[in-house]
């Protein structure tokens, strides 16, 4: 659905020609911008408080910058919503999100004013420092490079390994704080409390406003007159501001905190700040969800809320007639407190994800047992780690597609000492309408060749919490839980909770003429077209394996022993995955059997609805039933004329 921008939006294409209004109406295009995203997100979803919460601060950026020439990185990417549509994006931004449509996040291949593509946090200072530096050798020097990054953002590793670096390069570059105490959930750590101190400090605030300003003019005059300048900002900052040199001590040269909702102020001040030369700091204080008050309110729930009533604030949930299956991370929220109350050994980590894997159930239930340590996911494996040589058994939650980010932790922290650490890879698998950044395509692959490890994937809830009982059991070692995004396939999921034996899978459907091995929640899609087989006359064998690592050999064997043609599904890459390990198995042992392997093809997958991506993919139900005629197996005739 296409909505209609406002009168000065509509002129509006490119910064080029958001450069050609005055200074005064600025404040009528953000008005138009921010009711635009308003508008365009409750009729067609995607991520929201993010967006509204920097909309001035994209004006001023792209009324102040030579965008595409000077360079603009948006860390993490979910609040560049205002920036596609002001570059040239306007009249497909209702295709966001959506298969076929435009990226929900920055991609270089979709705009030249993309100059990174982003959709994990942390990234921004040390790609706009490559930048810049990059721009420095080749001699354009004339050229501005910013990066924009939450105050979440700022306390994943790669930030400040960034910052440290970026104070010994004379670079032009602006890093650009957009705090607002928020990421997805609220913001933890002693950084967050850092910048409080910052934004909160009334007689430091009350000279905020004309340091970098009267820093500019006296700059103009000469270089004695900048060393002079420089001391006496570095004076003041110190004498008003107890501790103000963080960033100072990195090197930067740090502005604020300014209100990020003041375009006026933010012109001026990036004005300003383009005539400084090397790494700059402007803290911005924002609110997210700016300009809906409902989201302002709550914060975390208008993140990424789905289609609304955008006058009610209704968000509109499809309208079932009987109970509807859990998430799978809501099985994992409740199911961890429950064995937690049985076992005081159990302990909950998650890196900034509380709400978005559940954990949060835990977090009121027990809080000291239950930890969001911020956006970084290689402290989390780490402290992880530390809790099981103590003897806890730590679950640490971490999106599949994030995990990819403390590999070496895994290896190195985990799987060298053979520490109990429960891996619980939520949203792996096609996650949806955010796209290749996000997809959990390739856990089954990097964590089933780590020694020591055991990885394994339900086919439903009451799997989910079987293996969850069964991690925690004493000597698990290493324990890897996959499960996907989105609603599970039980009503009635909260049941006894029992030990798998490890490496044990499971034959769901007796057969004939060809083997069906699955892994994980994609089971279902090939339960329903089995099922749909069967009334076409073909009774293919269906076997849930539960584990990649190990392996159930003794299934195999038998299924080898009795099938001379076998289709392998997995919702993960088909390099090194499931298949993989099934193909490795027949050569060891000598079999001989046509194979074909069903899953994430060698390429990235873009963005759409997850049934529409396993049908591209090949592997939904449609198209595992196609496989399965496709083989050549002969219908059972006697079953066809009865």
């Amino acid at each position: 659905m296409q909505v209609t921008a406002g009168d000065l939006l509509q002129t509006i294409n490119y910064p080029s020609d958001l450069k050609l209004l005055t200074e005064e109406q600025l404040n009528q295009v953000s008005q138009e911008l921010r009711q635009y995203i308003i508008d365009v997100v409750s009729v067609n979803g995607g991520h929201f408080g993010a967006s509204l919460g920097v909309v001035e601060l994209t004006v001023a950026l792209h009324y102040i910058l030579n965008t595409p020439y000077d360079q603009l990185v948006w860390d993490v990417g979910h609040q560049a919503y205002g920036h596609k549509i002001l570059t040239g994006r306007r009249e497909v931004f209702h295709t966001n999100r959506i298969y076929g449509g435009i990226s929900g996040f920055p991609k270089r291949s979709e705009s030249e004013y993309d100059t990174f593509g982003v959709g994990h946090s942390s990234t921004s200072i040390s790609a706009a420092l490559g930048m810049a530096v990059a721009s420095r050798y080749k001699g354009e020097t004339d050229r501005q490079h910013v990066a924009v990054i939450g105050d979440g953002a700022m306390t994943g590793g790669m930030a400040f390994e960034a910052l440290n670096h970026a104070g010994i390069e004379n670079s032009n570059l602006l890093v650009i704080l957009n705090d607002n105490n928020m990421s997805i959930d609220p913001n933890v750590g002693a950084l967050k409390e850092y910048l409080t101190d910052i934004t909160t400090s009334k007689p430091y605030n009350r000279f905020r406003d004309d340091i970098a300003h009267v820093l500019t003019k006296i700059s103009s005059r000469g270089p004695d007159a900048f060393k002079f300048a420089k001391k006496l900002e570095k004076s003041v900052k110190g004498t008003l501001l107890k501790n103000a040199n963080l960033f100072e001590s990195l090197k930067f040269r740090y502005f604020g905190p300014i209100d990020g909702h003041n375009v006026k102020h933010l012109v001026r001040v990036l004005r300003d700040l383009r005539d400084i030369p090397g790494p700059k700091l402007l803290h911005c204080v924002t609110v997210k969800g700016k300009g809906y008050a409902l989201a302002e309110k709550d914060q975390t729930k208008w993140h990424a809320p789905g289609l609304f009533d955008k006058i009610t604030g209704e968000i509109k949930k499809s309208k079932a007639d009987k109970p509807q299956p859990p998430k799978y991370q809501d099985v994992f929220g409740h199911t961890i407190i429950e064995l937690a109350e049985q076992n005081p050994k159990i302990m909950g980590i998650t890196p900034a994800m509380p709400s978005g894997c559940s954990l949060n159930l835990m977090m009121k239930a027990m809080p000291g047992r239950a930890f969001d340590v911020g956006i970084a996911e290689q402290h989390a494996v780490t402290f992880s780690a530390g809790l099981a040589t103590q003897g806890l058994i730590p679950f640490c939650n971490i999106y599949s597609s994030f995990m990819q980010r403390a590999y070496d932790q895994v290896i190195h922290d985990v799987a060298i000492q053979k520490l109990n650490v429960v891996f619980c890879l939520d949203r792996a698998g096609i996650a949806g309408a955010d796209g290749p950044t996000h997809h959990g395509a390739y856990d089954l692959a990097y964590m089933r060749c780590i020694p020591n490890m055991t990885v394994s994937a339900p086919m439903n809830e009451e799997e989910l919490r079987n293996l969850m009982f069964t991690a925690q059991q004493e000597n698990m070692g290493p324990f890897v839980i996959r499960y996907p995004r989105g609603s599970g396939v039980m009503v009635d999921w909260q049941r006894p909770m029992k030990a798998i034996p490890v490496g044990k899978g499971r034959k769901i459907t007796d057969g004939e003429g060809v083997a069906v091995l699955t892994i994980g929640t994609i089971g279902n899609e090939a339960a329903k077209a089995i099922t749909a087989l069967n009334d076409e006359g073909f009774f293919p064998a269906h076997y849930d394996m539960r584990f990649v690592k190990p392996l159930d050999e003794a299934l195999l064997h038998d299924v080898f022993t009795k099938f001379s043609k076998v289709i392998t599904i997995e919702d993960g890459c088909l390099e090194g995955g499931m298949g993989s390990a099934i193909l490795e198995f027949m050569s060891d042992n000598q079999y001989s059997a046509e194979v074909v392997r069903l899953g994430i093809p060698d390429h990235f997958i873009e963005h759409g609805e997850q049934p529409e991506l396993w049908g591209e993919c090949g592997y939904d139900a449609a198209s595992i039933a196609k496989q399965v005629r496709k083989l050549g197996i002969q219908r059972n005739a006697h079953t066809i004329a009865s």
